[in-house]
């Protein structure tokens, strides 16, 4: 099945579109998927329990980062390719490798920076420490949203440094 044609637009009003088909979608579905989890109780935990914090936020943590960072560099890529950006990748770059990796490091890192916050939340509260499901399952769909703003614009940056406008080449008779 071919890719459908990409008007011709700006990086800029590219990666805002994008931004919009992703913080939407994130910010409703993670926000309801953490209250239903959280309502039953009215209070989670950040490890404890069938329904703690960690095993709603963790997943997302690892998984949200990943899909969005490699969605947008094969989008961007794929415009670039079709024409849609006056913008031209340099041909030393192994896209599907940067973009893999890009991935892979965006989800790892984001994992590990809130695996150690969680921690260092656990260690300094009192034992059996109790949040309101409902505080966090809104919390939860604002990290969300954080992630999807985050992980649409620093991948762009990142692969920015690859691109150069493009030139267009006389043709001589």
């Amino acid at each position: 099945m071919p890719d459908k044609p990409i008007h011709k637009t700006t990086l800029r009003r590219f990666a805002q579109k994008k931004l919009l088909q992703y913080i939407i979608p994130n910010i409703f579905f993670n926000t309801i998927i953490a209250y239903a989890s959280f309502a039953k109780l009215g209070y989670t935990h950040l490890f404890e329990g069938e329904q703690s914090l960690a095993r709603l936020t963790l997943p997302m943590s690892l998984f949200l980062p990943f899909i969005l960072t490699l969605d947008i560099l094969k989008k961007t890529i794929l415009a670039v390719e079709q024409g849609a950006l006056d913008l031209a990748i340099s041909d030393d770059l192994n896209k599907n490798r940067f973009a893999m990796q890009t991935a892979i490091i965006n989800g790892v890192g984001t994992l590990l920076i809130v695996l150690a916050m969680m921690f260092t939340a656990q260690l300094s509260l009192p034992a059996h420490y109790k949040f309101n499901g409902p505080i966090m399952a809104y919390l939860d769909g604002l990290l969300a949203a954080a992630y999807s703003i985050i992980f649409t614009y620093f991948p762009i940056r990142k692969l920015k440094k690859y691109m150069s406008k493009q030139t267009k080449v006389p043709v001589s008779a």
